[in-house]
């Protein structure tokens, strides 16, 4: 399997090679050259498969083709285990209401759906470094998830430096906490002023200079890298064996999404022959997302206007994955050719276009919740099923409740609600919850740099502290 970019204009390359590279050269993402397609034999011999980290082996073996497969089995052996995750299943489901299912993706040491790909990533950039002989500094952003489970599946790890960019003041206390507490000296916290998608705007401009990415061997740890899409893709398949009980049966998935990536697995996953029926994008405030697919117009928005919400880990308005879907429906020229508008213009508009005209054939629906929308469904969620959930899960379920049919609806958990825990107790004012790891974690000193929005003294920053 070779993998080439969504702009067209890098040669092809190995899955080891773009899990190092990050962004492509021409600026576009990694994609496989093709996407692999499941018979439905397969689907059914997999079905029985007892072990999370066994179906991931087949999964990834299916991308992976330049990792021998036992080393792949080592690798996922040592990521999805009973020491990492608090459940031997890895993932679980629980039912909300009639025909709605949460996944639980949340069982990780950070509490949050992010650990499902990083702790594979943890033991896959260690593995290609040795192999190469090589080092990585991964420069990462993070709205609040990414940056917690990507430093502590890389905290201590040889041959890898992180430095992660977060938003100073925008993620709850538990969240920055989790991050900015890691003493390792191989990880670097840096709060920018400014929002997330300053903070992806950074690295992006980090990773277009190729010869200071190439001097500092800069990588990346954000889902514009291709392995943590193919990560995810395993918990598509997991979840549905979970959520039904036969592969003839179809299922509808909600998806919470900032920046694309965790429902572009989905999208994979279906492509790949995974009986899902409908995929349906839940966002906040900032719902740049939901307004492509309603209108056809996809308009990022400028920093100052990215609103500050109660699932901040969503409060993005640039989303990086996003190209890949268009490259999936229109090709590499196009995609270019669209991402140049967005340079010059601000943004493009395909609802004249005969994409447009063919949508229905998509089957992704969208919507967005407010505050209080997220307010009542926690609430309603806890007093009808006992179940609590996060501000960023209760998003996906509000949106869920506009689409829900006669298929099973199940809803990804983004996670844990003790991560957010003053905005549960604001929708269940007596929530169940037994802060004393939160309180432990909040309490520990912080390690941290406050920086301006300002590729300069990121430069500077990498250049004095990773040479």
């Amino acid at each position: 399997m070779k993998y080439i970019s969504t702009r067209g204009g890098d040669a092809p390359k190995s899955f080891c090679d773009v899990v190092l590279e990050g962004l492509c050269r021409d600026g576009g993402l990694a994609m496989p050259e093709s996407i692999p397609q499941i018979p439905r034999e397969t689907l059914d011999q997999w079905r029985k498969i007892e072990r999370y980290s066994d179906l991931a082996v087949e999964i990834a073996s299916l991308y992976a083709t330049d990792i021998p497969r036992e080393d792949l089995k080592k690798m996922m052996d040592r990521a999805y285990n009973g020491e990492n995750f608090a459940v031997e299943s890895i993932i679980t489901t629980r039912n909300i209401a009639n025909n709605v299912t949460i996944l639980g993706l949340s069982e990780g040491p950070t509490f949050a759906f992010k650990d499902m790909a990083m702790q594979f990533l943890g033991q896959l950039f260690p593995y290609i470094l040795e192999k190469q002989n090589k080092t990585l500094n991964i420069v990462g952003a993070t709205s609040g998830d990414t940056g917690s489970s990507a430093i502590h599946a890389m905290k201590g790890k040889p041959r890898i430096n992180v430095v992660m960019l977060s938003p100073y003041n925008r993620m709850s206390a538990f969240q920055t906490a989790q991050m900015y507490s890691v003493q390792d000296e191989n990880i670097h916290n840096i709060a920018i002023e400014g929002v997330f998608d300053d903070c992806q705007d950074l690295v992006k401009a980090l990773n277009n200079d190729i010869a200071f990415k190439e001097k500092h061997h800069l990588g990346a740890v954000n889902s514009i890298n291709f392995a943590r899409i193919l990560a995810q893709i395993i918990y598509y398949f997991r979840g549905y064996f979970m959520a039904t009980k036969s592969n003839d049966e179809k299922i509808d998935v909600v998806v919470p999404s900032g920046n694309f990536g965790n429902i572009f697995a989905g999208i994979m996953a279906r492509k790949m022959g995974l009986p899902i029926h409908k995929l349906i994008l839940a966002t906040n405030e900032n719902n740049v997302l939901d307004q492509f697919f309603k209108t056809g117009i996809y308009q990022p928005r400028a920093s100052k206007e990215v609103h500050l919400t109660s699932s901040p880990s969503m409060d993005i308005a640039k989303a990086s994955n996003f190209e890949r879907f268009i490259y999936l429906l229109a090709g590499s020229d196009k995609t270019k050719a669209l991402w140049q508008e967005i340079e010059e213009k601000g943004f493009f508009d395909l609802s004249k276009d005969p994409l447009w005209a063919e949508r229905a054939m998509w089957n992704i629906e969208s919507g967005s919740s407010s505050h209080a929308d997220r307010i009542k469904t926690i609430q309603a969620v806890f007093e009808n099923s006992g179940e609590l959930i996060d501000p960023h899960t209760a998003d996906g379920v509000f949106v869920g409740s506009h689409y829900l049919d006669q298929h099973i609806q199940l809803c990804l958990e983004t996670a844990k609600p003790i991560k957010f825990y003053e905005t549960i107790k604001q929708a269940v004012k007596d929530a169940p919850f037994d802060l004393t790891e939160v309180t432990r974690i909040e309490a520990l000193p912080q390690k941290k740099e406050v920086m301006a929005n300002n590729v300069t003294l990121l430069r500077q920053f990498i250049e004095a502290v990773l040479d």
